[in-house]
């Protein structure tokens, strides 16, 4: 907390006035964190109608996450704490609303039923998040830019498997 507090340029006394212990103010961070990993994934979806673009802004979106200034994608997918109830249960409510994000537009485009829809998001995430992860542990042997390409291709020749549903005209 004295880190923290220093780090924060305000008093260790003050810092506790705001949050009463360290599981507090890790959570109020993991809290923010996950929020602008929710909304970078949300931001991607909208950004276009394409199908294939919002794949590939999808990874970006991770890619940026994790390699984005500090360490704060280690609070939403490394920390040691995770094994907490309330750590694991807000890391697992990020994870399923990003799934649930990409699993709506999959629903909305393919005639797929609602839980296959969603497990296909789990996967989605689930790469996402993994290679994102990898690429950064791996000081970015490969640069950002052909990394997000690399795996968005690999998932865009999955995802695009599956007959669009809505008419040519209302976007690809």
């Amino acid at each position: 907390m004295d880190e923290i507090a220093d780090r924060a340029g305000v008093s260790k006394p003050v810092l506790y006035q705001h949050f009463p212990g360290k599981l507090e103010l890790y959570l109020a961070l993991l809290e923010e964190h996950s929020e602008a990993l929710v909304e970078k994934q949300r931001e991607a979806l909208e950004s276009t109608e394409d199908n294939q673009k919002r794949v590939t802004a999808s990874f970006q979106a991770y890619f940026d996450f994790v390699a984005g200034d500090g360490e704060a994608f280690r609070l939403v997918f490394e920390s040691d704490l995770r094994n907490l109830p309330a750590v694991r249960e807000k890391s697992e409510h990020t994870l399923q609303r990003c799934a649930e994000l990409i699993g709506e537009v999959i629903r909305q485009d393919t005639s797929i039923s609602d839980d296959e829809a969603h497990l296909l998001s789990i996967a989605l995430v689930g790469m996402a998040e993994t290679t994102a992860r990898y690429w950064l542990n791996n000081h970015g042997s490969v640069p950002q830019n052909a990394a997000e390409q690399l795996v968005a291709r690999l998932a865009w020749r999955g995802i695009s498997g599956w007959d669009l549903t809505r008419s040519a005209d209302e976007g690809d």
